[in-house]
């Protein structure tokens, strides 16, 4: 029987051994190499990584938990029942440790401080590496409270503790962004139609998109800000309010797609056209929203997916002893469709 070559797979499954023979270093070597641990020349990892892929090595993750202190494993724990928002942010930051062969757990508190006590103590009673918060509104939130010990990353949904890391929407270039197209197209009597006055997001966008009108040398058209729901049904009575008021309007900046929404549907109704006559911008690009209304919006992209991912990096570097304390900002972006 002719023996196998040095080089050859072992039969069956392959171990750290294996890899280590084939590399031509110690097994702790080979064990340094595949986490990253400890000063090596560049080479010497390279031939571990490349025996791994020789050989099809899969690494016990149990024993790597034990010999790292981690579990590879992180909580993503959002306030978000429907999902509308927390969706995109969670999917961004699973993609980003994904990368990095990071398992991750869901938790839905659904608003509840009960829930979140009870999916914190789960995630803790795990050893989770880190936790990223998240949730619909992009009002501040109190940091959960007994981790200490466990690097947490807050995204869209910042903490009210300025020492910890949140990853938050740039609503005030958003603002900027929408009433700049605006007054770029012709448009110099602008509307703003907004949500309730309590949500950071109305609060803030209306903020925003006065300085901007004021930048321009322009006021909002009626001369004040319109809070209401953020519906559809706010977004026609609003319009219809509007109109009352200062009949020469010719855009409307509405603070996200439903109402905007709302807005072309009572245009439509009175005859008015979009965007000869009237130009409207929305905000979020809610996909189910902006491409359904007639015309489809104009709208701001808050770059949801990028929060998470950006989170996700964010919460890797706090693992790896070095965090960035305070709000980061993550750009929008400006989205153009038929509708101005």
């Amino acid at each position: 029987m002719t023996p196998a070559a040095p080089d050859s797979p072992p039969a069956g499954r392959a171990r750290l051994a294996d890899v280590a023979a084939l590399a031509g270093v110690s097994v702790g070597t080979a064990s340094k190499a595949l986490n990253g641990a400890g000063r090596m020349r560049t080479e010497t990892r390279q031939r571990v990584l490349d025996a791994v892929a020789q050989l099809g090595f899969s690494p016990n993750q149990h024993a790597q938990s034990l010999h790292s202190g981690r579990s590879w494993t992180v909580g993503l724990m959002t306030t978000d029942g429907i999902g509308r928002f927390s969706t995109p942010v969670l999917l961004g930051a699973e993609d980003a440790l994904g990368a990095g062969k990071i398992s991750v757990l869901l938790c839905d508190t659904r608003g509840d401080a009960i829930r979140e006590q009870h999916h914190l103590q789960n995630l803790m009673d795990r050893r989770v590496d880190g936790i990223i918060v998240t949730g619909r509104r992009t009002d501040p939130r109190p940091p959960l409270p007994g981790v200490e010990g466990i690097p947490v990353v807050y995204a869209l949904s910042p903490s009210t503790d300025p020492t910890d890391t949140s990853v938050v929407t740039d609503d005030r270039g958003g603002a900027r962004l929408a009433v700049e197209h605006l007054v770029a197209t012709g448009r110099t009597r602008i509307a703003h139609v907004t949500g309730p006055q309590h949500h950071a997001a109305a609060r803030e966008r209306a903020r925003h998109a006065v300085e901007q009108l004021q930048a321009a040398a322009l006021e909002p058209s009626t001369g004040r800000i319109h809070h209401g729901e953020w519906s559809e049904a706010w977004g026609r009575r609003a319009t219809e309010a509007v109109l009352r008021t200062a009949p020469d309007t010719d855009a409307f900046f509405c603070g996200n797609d439903q109402i905007a929404r709302g807005v072309t549907d009572a245009l439509r109704e009175r005859g008015v056209a979009v965007p000869g006559d009237m130009a409207v911008v929305g905000y979020d690009n809610w996909d189910t929203m902006a491409l359904a209304s007639r015309p489809p919006l104009t709208t701001i992209d808050m770059n949801l997916s990028e929060i998470g991912r950006i989170a996700a990096l964010e919460l890797l570097r706090a693992i790896d002893t070095e965090p960035r304390p305070g709000a980061h900002t993550v750009p929008c972006r400006l989205v153009v469709r038929e509708s101005s």
